[in-house]
């Protein structure tokens, strides 16, 4: 017989699960360096902020983000990203480590060519020899 009491046993119901963040295939990370913007709303919808970070790591479901300064943030935002043109990127806080990292996944994955433009931009040596395909 088991003495475990009903809590502790397994159930279905016990781990909540969703098939974005739980089931999708996670996307491997790419070394990036450009800067970007978070852009959040605070003290209720009365006031917009914006602060300035740079993206390290990127992929087509998350990214690595670097701050500048500690501040709170958070769990939804947006990131723009205007060297590519790309604005209003949903985002979900993950994780936010010491060193002023922040770990971030998207709403919806970022599609190729938006991946592309973003690397064409970066200033890491990884993508120097990237090009901008203008007839996409």
């Amino acid at each position: 017989m088991r003495t475990a009491s009903p809590a502790m046993q397994r159930h279905f119901l016990n781990k909540e699960e969703s098939f974005m963040y739980d089931r999708e295939a996670s996307f491997p990370m790419e070394d990036t360096r450009n800067e970007a913007r978070i852009e959040y709303t605070e003290k209720g919808m009365t006031q917009l902020s914006s602060r300035r970070c740079e993206i390290l790591k990127l992929s087509k479901s998350g990214a690595v983000l670097g701050i500048m300064t500690h501040y709170q943030l958070p769990q939804n935002f947006y990131l723009d990203i205007p060297s590519a043109r790309i604005q209003m990127v949903g985002c979900l806080l993950k994780r936010v480590h010491t060193n002023n990292v922040v770990e971030a996944r998207f709403l919806r994955p970022l599609s190729d060519r938006d991946l592309n433009r973003i690397f064409v931009y970066s200033t890491h040596p990884n993508h120097r020899s990237r090009t901008l395909d203008i007839y996409r």
